[in-house]
Formats: structure tokens, sequence, C-alpha cells
């Protein structure tokens, strides 16, 4: 072993023998659970769960010999100390463990909203440069965009009302949900024309889009919107729609782009929103959101809880769009037809740091201190 000291590794393997109950010296994927159930202070019920069905999957049913976990945990430590290009992460390698990357086309899970940390919900206005034309030309049209749409709506004005914020967040996300189906139709048909598998991408995307819609539900929840803005929702879904939809199968890398520097605005239209319920005067009807509640759909989409407000809403939302602000940008400069895989799931990298966590977890608890090597 290069990584785990010897004792480590004894403690481990022990705990897999153990496990064995068809005592064949190979480890399957309920004794995988078994093993992990007795290390409930590192894993989660759901995760342990997640773990065997994702093992499961990535082996077809099958098993793996004591020796080759064994490695693959070393491997996997190993590989934690080693720096990594952010894009080599999403390649389909399959981890250490080789469960190789069919596992994506079926299973998708995203389970984090509503459970966002302090952390998390502390969202940094970030800005990625562009690099060539085609970035340039993604931002050029973001900045058209935010112009025209500012000036439709009179936003940026010194007052902010609660009409303003509604009129504008509901229209943004009858937008803002196009992309990701547009891309998930596009590659679902790439897929069946080339009979080839997608990585997981379109699962990604048509949550993305689902997301998305969830925030339109949730404000109109709020506001019943006119029939005049109803018919300009029309017309500019078909119009961005249609332009979109030609734009992707043309270049997925400048719409992808695109969609990263539209998420860059929207953090920062929510931020702004945020500050404004933040620092509104008692007498100010914004102030309200402070404490006034929110629809039922939000609090159980969001698990907010039954005291939670609009300004929780609020940071939630602007969460969701820095996500989507950070993954745009990611697939943008990936070469997404050369075995890429969704950058939010992939499996292998799931596992390799559940194998992390397990041999971390045995040094602190083990009968004696043991801890990686430091080369």
């Amino acid at each position: 072993m290069q990584t785990l000291d010897a004792a480590v590794v004894l403690q481990i393997k022990q705990e897999l023998i153990d496990a064995d109950v068809n005592h064949d010296g190979r480890i399957d994927a309920d004794e995988l659970k078994q093993v992990l159930r007795r290390h409930k202070g590192a894993f989660t019920d759901s995760e342990i769960l997640e773990i065997g069905e994702l093992f499961y999957a990535g082996k077809a049913g099958g098993s793996v010999k004591f020796e080759d976990f064994l490695d693959a945990m070393d491997n996997a430590a190993a590989e934690a100390s080693r720096p990594k290009d952010e894009t080599e992460n999403f390649k389909a390698r399959g981890g250490t463990l080789g469960i190789g990357s069919c596992v994506t086309e079926y299973l998708y899970r995203r389970s984090h909203h509503g459970q966002y940390t302090p952390e998390e919900l502390d969202i940094k206005l970030t800005h990625v440069p562009p690099r060539g034309f085609r970035d340039k030309l993604a931002l050029g049209a973001v900045k058209g965009v935010r112009v025209l749409f500012d000036t439709a709506t009179g936003w940026g004005s010194k007052t902010m009302t609660k009409e303003q914020v509604l009129q504008r967040v509901v229209f943004l996300e009858t937008v803002a949900a196009v992309p990701g189906m547009v891309a998930a139709i596009v590659r679902h048909f790439r897929s069946l024309r080339t009979m080839t598998r997608d990585g997981g991408m379109l699962n990604m995307f048509l949550e993305e889009a689902q997301n998305e819609r969830m925030h339109l539900l949730t404000f109109v929840s709020m506001k019943d919107p006119s029939k005049l803005f109803r018919v300009a929702v029309i017309g500019s879904q078909f119009g961005f729609g249609t332009a979109f939809l030609l734009a992707y199968i043309i270049s997925p890398t400048f719409c992808h782009k695109f969609v990263g520097y539209i998420e860059e605005e929207a953090c920062h239209t929510y931020s702004n929103i945020i500050e404004a319920i933040e620092q509104a005067p008692e007498e100010d009807p914004l102030s309200t959101w402070r404490s006034e509640g929110v629809p039922k759909i939000a609090r159980s989409y969001w698990k907010l809880g039954e005291d939670s407000t609009v300004l929780d809403l609020m940071y939630a939302v602007r969460a969701d769009e820095a996500e989507h602000r950070d993954v745009n940008h990611t697939v943008s400069d990936m070469n997404m037809n050369d075995g890429s895989v969704n950058p939010l799931f992939d499996p292998g990298a799931k596992l390799d740091k559940m194998l992390l966590k397990y041999a971390k977890d045995v040094m602190k608890t083990g009968p004696q201190t043991n801890s990686l090597h430091s080369n």
C-alpha cells in the first residue's frame, strides 16, 4: 500500500471479513452497506443507501475482491492528494473501483435543494472573464438583453417595490427555465440518433429546467400575472425558445457560456432584492418580507420550515442560480462529446469520496492512532 498504514488496512480487512456473509472473499452492495453502517458517525442512512445503489448499479450486481477493494481505497487516498484540472474530474473514468459510467444514464439524485448550509447560502458574486470571440459574443448578448429587460421593466430605479420584484422574477423565471429543457431535448435526440450514451448530462439539464420552473410556480403563488403579462410571456417564450434551440444545435458551447453569464446577472438581481429587503425601513412594504411566510410549495420544495420567510426564499433561489451559473460555465469549457459525465453526479468520484471518508473514519475510531502517509 502506497498511502494507507498497515494497521488501517488490517482493520478494514477485518470489517470486510465480518460483513462477508457468504464467505467468498468478496464484497457486494449489501455487504458494503453493512460495513458502512458500522460508521454512522461518518455516513448518514441516505448516504449509505445511495452508495449501495451506486455500487450495485456500477458493478451490474457483481462484487469486488477484498484485495481490489483495499487497493481502491489506497488509490483513492493517493488521488485525493494530487492536484487535478477542474474539468478533468468530470471524465467518465469510473473511479478507483472501476464501476463504469452506465449508471449515470439512469441514476441522478439532487437532494440538497432546501438543505443549503449557511456557507452555501453566502453566495459570492463571481464573474468568469471571457476567453476568445465566442465568450465575448455570449457576454455581449447577455449585456444587451439585460439593458432591454431593465428598460422594459423599469428596473434599476432608486426605489424597489414588491410589485416590481415579483413582476421581474416571474418574467425572469419563465425565460430561465427554457435553456435547460432545450439542452436536454437536443442531447436526448442526439443520444437516440447516434445510439450513444449521454453521460447523464441531459438528466442534469432537465433538473435545472425543473428547478427554474419551481421558482416560477412559487412566485406566481405570490402574484397572479395579468392577461397582458401572460401574452408577453408567450411571445418571449416563442421567440427566445426558437432562437436558443437553433443556437444550441449550432454551438452548445456558446449557449452554455451565454447561460452562465445570464445566471451571473440573476445572482446580482437576487442579491439586490435580498439587500433591499434587509435594509428596507419598517414603513416600507418591502420590509414585511422579512417576516411574511412563503407559499406551501416553496416550504415543501426547499424544506424551509413553517417559520420561513420570503427573505429565506430569496436566499435559497439565489443559491440555486449560483449553482446553475457555475455548472454552465464549467460545461461550456468541457468537450461534451469525449465521454465526460454530469459534473454534479459522477458515480466514480462519489465512490472515491466514500472510500476516503471510510478510511479516515477507521483511522479516527480505530484501536490505535493511524494516519495517511503525507507523501
